[in-house]
């Protein structure tokens, strides 16, 4: 599925029993591109990546959703893989290792565009969202509704610390394509965010939470 007619052609693909979303982003005319998330069924993304070349491979974050077709992919490609240095540990679990590090304000170049590295730790603590245009490609760090799933309270203050200090800081119109499930807008979150914030809420509040 393509998701737009900028520049930059951002494309999708829904990938394994998570339903996650595989992005490809696409330098037109070049057809040189960046992997995102190469969560599973390794034969249908070989498929899709048949008028591309790729550069490399990112991730958002290390869970097994959204890395488990590495192992296959990558050796295939012959591309490194970027990842923030703080879900190393994780990936270890997965037997996942990076090339180079996705750290906060890197600038990940494809042609002649630029796509920045945002730290949003919570759902992991290496989490990231990439941003370029008016598009930021999220992960799990949020969707529709409310933060991606954390595991104690200190996880989710450290997710809508994170989350306030990226994502809605962004222009309203900055389009966010998650790891999971459809698109949002940072419009289209703010206001419940910001009612979420105002909230009292309990001392031990975390997993899957909605605004």
């Amino acid at each position: 599925m393509t998701l737009s007619n900028h520049p930059l052609d951002l494309r999708m693909l829904t990938v394994g029993q998570w339903q996650e979303n595989c992005y490809l982003l696409v330098e037109r005319g070049a057809n040189e591109a960046l992997l995102i998330d190469p969560g599973d069924e390794a034969g249908r993304i070989f498929e899709w990546l048949a008028d591309v070349t790729v550069r490399s491979i990112l991730l958002t974050h290390a869970h097994r959703d959204h890395v488990g077709a590495l192992a296959e992919v990558r050796p295939a490609l012959g591309v490194p893989v970027g990842l923030h240095p703080d879900d190393g540990p994780l990936a270890a679990k997965y037997e996942v290792a990076a090339d180079f590090a996705l750290n906060d304000g890197d600038i990940v170049r494809l042609g002649a565009h630029e796509i920045r590295v945002a730290h949003t730790p919570g759902h992991t603590p290496g989490s990231i969202c990439l941003r370029f245009d008016t598009r930021a490609l999220v992960g799990d760090a949020i969707f529709p509704g409310g933060p991606g799933h954390t595991n104690t309270p200190e996880e989710l203050n450290r997710s809508l610390a994170s989350l306030q200090r990226t994502v809605f800081t962004w222009p309203d119109e900055t389009t966010l394509y998650p790891g999971h499930g459809r698109l949002t807008t940072v419009e289209g979150e703010r206001a419940g965010f910001e009612a979420f914030l105002a909230r009292p809420r309990p001392a031990d509040l975390c997993g899957d939470v909605s605004w």
